[in-house]
């Protein structure tokens, strides 16, 4: 099939990846071309190009440029993006179009394509993106990656389908034992959504030290909040390849998951099960769908006594029912497989469709 999958710009979809989205994408633009289909990537500049990558930017990427911008230029460089790539796809000849930007441009503008689109949410519902779904009147297909995330969607759209998010087990190979010298390990995007903070805080109860691992992404709360915190007890290692992570992750007793928001998927839990490390995380979002009492501990949420009383449970699971957890619940071949499914049940003719069912128009909310 001739497909086309459109990214966001704010990262490279490249290793080592910014974030979950990042990783996605990658995954399924590759498995894809491996089973012969033909897949354009519409991406930044420097994204991998092995995925059949056509720049959408002129820049590498719009977060990651290394010049300080306004956010209104920012705003500015990715809505010509995608308005200029909505518009030459009127005249590509793509079978089906994967929407995986996070950005209300493509689904506002669906109606203007001839090839049936696939809008994949990623995220629990934002302003932007939530207007842009309000104002399209084509018959797009949208998937969610969970059903939290598909519940949290409900007032505005109704999801089609979930098709759980999965990964390459091969990149995360199981470890039936851990490191001689115990440790705790969280991984992620340091951000204040994410909470590092309060696993540094919760790991310094259970008396474990903590290893730290990814990219920075706000220098501000990565100064204010998490320089102070570490230490010996707490260690930055920096932001680690597919290889390296595997090695630090699966070389833990437990690992720490501490949303601060309804976390819509989980990926670092599905790749930690998959490594043979069990988790202790906060119950939020969808999460709470990828464990069980084999394989991690659930915590309430902002709890940091909780979460360290999780992770002395998660501690003592047993390694190979997490890669079993792994195997059965988040492999990325299922998750490959059902798009592959669905994107030629959408190119096959289709009868005549139906008004979509969706909420009724309102004022996007701002929060």
């Amino acid at each position: 099939m001739r497909i086309a999958i459109i990214a966001h710009l704010k990262y490279a979809i490249s290793e080592p990846f910014a974030g979950g989205l990042e990783m996605h994408t990658h995954m399924l633009a590759r498995s894809l071309r491996q089973r012969g289909h033909a897949v354009t990537l519409f991406a930044s500049l420097s994204s991998d190009a092995v995925l059949g990558v056509e720049a959408i930017c002129e820049q590498t990427s719009l977060l990651e440029t290394g010049i300080a911008e306004a956010n209104d230029v920012v705003f500015f460089r990715e809505h010509h993006a995608y308005l200029r790539l909505m518009t030459e796809l009127r005249s590509r000849n793509f079978e089906v179009i994967h929407n995986n930007s996070l950005h209300y441009l493509p689904v506002s503008m669906a109606d203007t394509l001839a090839a049936p689109m696939v809008t994949t949410l990623h995220t629990p519902p934002f302003c932007w993106l939530e207007s842009g779904i309000r104002l399209n009147r084509s018959r797009m297909h949208y998937v969610a990656v969970s059903d939290a995330t598909a519940r949290m969607w409900s007032h505005v759209v109704k999801t089609d389908e979930v098709i759980p998010n999965g990964i390459d087990l091969a990149h995360f190979p199981f470890r039936s034992v851990p490191e001689c010298e115990p440790y705790l390990v969280w991984y992620g995007r340091i951000v204040p959504e994410k909470g590092l903070d309060f696993a540094i805080d919760a790991a310094r109860r259970t008396g474990l030290p903590l290893r730290i691992a990814g990219p920075v992404s706000d220098p501000g709360y990565f100064k204010e909040k998490i320089s102070p915190r570490l230490g010996e007890h707490a260690v930055y290692v920096g932001h680690l390849d597919h290889g390296a992570l595997a090695r630090l992750v699966g070389g833990a007793v437990a690992a720490l998951c501490t949303p601060r928001w309804e976390e819509p998927y989980g990926l670092v839990v599905a790749e930690a099960l998959a490594c043979g490390t069990p988790v202790a995380a906060f119950r939020r979002g969808g999460v709470p769908a990828l464990l069980d009492e084999h394989c991690g501990a659930l915590a309430e949420p902002d709890n940091v006594d909780a979460l360290a009383a999780a992770a002395r449970i998660a501690a003592t699971r047993h390694r190979a029912a997490c890669r079993a957890r792994a195997e059965r619940h988040c492999n990325a071949q299922t998750m490959v497989d059902a798009y592959e499914a669905l994107y030629r049940k959408l190119a096959a003719p289709q009868p005549a469709l139906h008004p979509v069912e969706r909420a009724p128009v309102a004022m996007a909310s701002v929060a």
